[in-house]
């Protein structure tokens, strides 16, 4: 709304000098009253009334802007309106007003692309439910479920609500929950999550939290939380708003006194008028949004680049970000000295091709086509395994206790299938989550950049994200985390170590991409919980665009930083002129018009390509 109101602000303005112009050149409207040696004609009346509204308006936002401790160089656009006013200079008095209006539509332009709603999210939690009631299914609102209440989960649906199964086995999607890259295998008596998707078999599950208080529905009001409390940004303009004023103001009244004359100060003011400090900055963070557009990254607000540029501890999500979601064969064991390691995952593989588990799929996908034979008498056992024949060999594939039921317990900490041929144990084959080729390096480069802290936020269990992170190069390693641990455990980061920046792509993310200083998120799959939340989105499937968001950001905020300096140098030596009487009002604010021009053509440098430091290319 507030955006809004900003550009009703210029179209008023515009519409106001347009009438304005056919009053006086085209009507040639007389004056309708004087006071003293100020006449008012039409289009004096209207812009004047236009102008001290503005004026009124923007002082209500600088009282408001005091009161949180916020000071920026508005002050400077007020005086040179009244002032332009009072000596009844109207066209200088709307120039003004179109570069102060100008420049904060144009700022909203940069920073009001920010989407924080979760239109996304919310549409993907659960609404409907299958309940029973005497055996029969009966499709009510999730909402309406109460604790007790007995619900068919079918293949491929979302769990609705937190509850316990009470009939059937079957697998369970919970990654984009915890981030465990696995399907976990749900039995009677265990516990399911909402939000979490059934694999293949339909179970009962008897719901033990209502909606409200489920893990899908926490995390959707974790992210609200978090966004109701956004963290504090200084506008890189207002760093400059004291000094500035304060010289400006210097300079106008010493002008007003040595001369003695009102309109000598009001020239001054003229020049003044902070619309090239305004535009600066705006202007080359909208060069910096196009130039991250350009590298397959959206960034919804330039705040985001002030933050990104000068960030000093980068965390990651593990699942889908540092790796790609997809498991890959490990190690291959073998326990018996008449099978190799390549005949064993050839018959594992062989007997899982038909499977639709997760696990099975991935065991198939890294298997040599050349390598998988045909299967027949094909079982399978319900989240246990599967057995078959393969090459006159009876070969059963699946958990410990499916394949080798007396076989002493394993030490295996990775995810594994175990295999035995014809009733005898034969080795177990284990896969990890495939680690994105870019990872390595693009953590390597952010050390480059600057980077003081890179942490891993996953999950996953402990032994499979220290070997990931081992992998990408990172030491900081928290495991096992829920939504809120993973939040806690970026407002836990030092003041010295801040602005933070999160990298993620699940929905369990959202919370802690929306609570970081900036939330960057994985969007390539489609992940739109998250990409709801966050501050940027990186369209494609590469990690590395994270080096790119912050090469650019350093980039454009050096230009940006320049280009506020110069207009500031600029502005303080047209005052310096205007101190003696020579630049009249008019000229005064066609020269802030020049320094408009000046200040954007600066600005539209951000565009141009960052230097290999600032991508951290360089060599150590």
């Amino acid at each position: 709304m507030k955006n809004l109101k900003r550009q009703w602000k210029f179209i008023v303005v515009l519409i106001a000098g347009a009438v304005g112009l056919i009053s006086q050149f085209a009507l040639h409207s007389k004056s309708l009253f004087s006071i003293g040696n100020l006449q008012f004609p039409v289009h004096a009346i209207i812009i004047d009334i236009i102008g001290i509204l503005m004026a009124i308006s923007l002082l209500l936002e600088i009282f408001h802007d005091w009161k949180t401790g916020r000071y920026g160089v508005d002050i400077l656009a007020v005086i040179a309106v009244v002032s332009t006013i009072l000596i009844g200079d109207v066209w200088a008095e709307w120039m003004i007003l179109v570069m102060m209006t100008g420049g904060e539509t144009l700022e909203d332009y940069a920073t009001g692309q920010a989407n924080k709603e979760l239109r996304a999210l919310l549409d993907k939690t659960p609404r409907i439910a299958n309940k029973l009631v005497d055996g029969k299914i009966t499709e009510v609102k999730v909402d309406d479920l109460q604790v007790g209440d007995t619900v068919l989960i079918k293949p491929g649906q979302q769990v609705p609500v937190d509850g316990q199964i009470v009939k059937g086995t079957s697998s369970f999607d919970q990654s984009s929950l915890t981030g465990e890259s696995v399907p976990v295998t749900k039995n009677p008596g265990d516990e399911l999550m909402s939000g979490s998707v059934n694999g293949d078999v339909a179970v009962e599950m008897k719901v033990t939290k209502a909606a409200k208080d489920s893990e899908y529905q926490s995390i959707v009001a974790l992210v609200k939380s978090s966004q109701a409390q956004p963290a504090k940004f200084v506008k890189m303009a207002d760093r400059y708003a004291i000094p500035f004023t304060v010289i400006s103001l210097i300079i106008g009244g010493v002008a007003w006194a040595v001369s003695g004359d009102a309109t000598r100060f009001a020239e001054v003011m003229v020049v003044a008028s902070p619309c090239p400090l305004l535009i600066a900055a705006p202007v080359a963070l909208v060069s910096g949004m196009s130039s991250m557009s350009a590298h397959h990254i959206i960034v919804k607000s330039g705040p985001t680049l002030e933050k990104l540029a000068r960030a000093k501890t980068f965390a990651f999500d593990k699942t889908g970000t540092l790796t790609e979601n997809q498991l890959i064969v490990d190690q291959v064991v073998t326990d018996d000295k008449s099978f190799d390691q390549k005949e064993l995952q050839s018959l594992a593989a062989s007997v899982e091709q038909q499977s639709s588990h997760v696990i099975a799929s991935s065991l198939v996908k890294a298997t040599d086509k050349d390598l998988i034979h045909p299967v027949t008498n094909l079982k399978e056992t319900t989240a246990q395994g599967v057995e078959g024949d393969v090459d006159g060999k009876h070969v059963k594939v699946g958990k410990l206790s499916f394949v080798a039921p007396g076989h002493e317990k394993l030490n295996v900490t990775s995810t594994a299938v175990y295999v035995s041929v014809d009733g005898k144990f034969a080795g177990y084959i284990t896969l990890k989550d495939k680690m994105r080729p870019e990872s390595p390096k693009t953590i390597e480069r952010l050390r480059r950049q600057g980077a003081e802290d890179i942490m891993m936020l996953t999950g996953d269990h402990k032994q499979v994200a220290e070997k990931v992170a081992k992998e990408a190069g990172i030491t900081d390693v928290r495991s096992e985390l829920l939504p809120s641990q993973k939040i806690q455990a970026i407002k836990d980061v030092p003041k010295h170590l801040r602005p933070v920046v999160i990298t993620g792509d699940g929905v369990n993310d959202a919370p802690s991409l929306t609570a970081a200083d900036v939330g960057i998120a994985m969007g390539a799959k489609g992940a739109t919980a998250a990409s709801e939340s966050a501050d940027a989105v990186i369209l494609v499937n590469d990690i590395s665009k994270v080096n790119d968001a912050v090469a650019i950001s350093k980039h454009t905020m050096k230009v940006a930083n320049i280009d506020v300096l110069t207009a500031i140098g600029v502005v303080i030596i047209i005052e310096l002129i205007a101190f003696t009487g020579v630049i009249p009002a008019f000229w005064g604010a066609i020269l802030q018009e020049v320094v408009d021009m000046i200040t954007i053509s600066l600005g539209l440098l951000a565009e141009t390509k960052p230097s290999d430091k600032q991508f951290g290319l360089e060599e150590k």
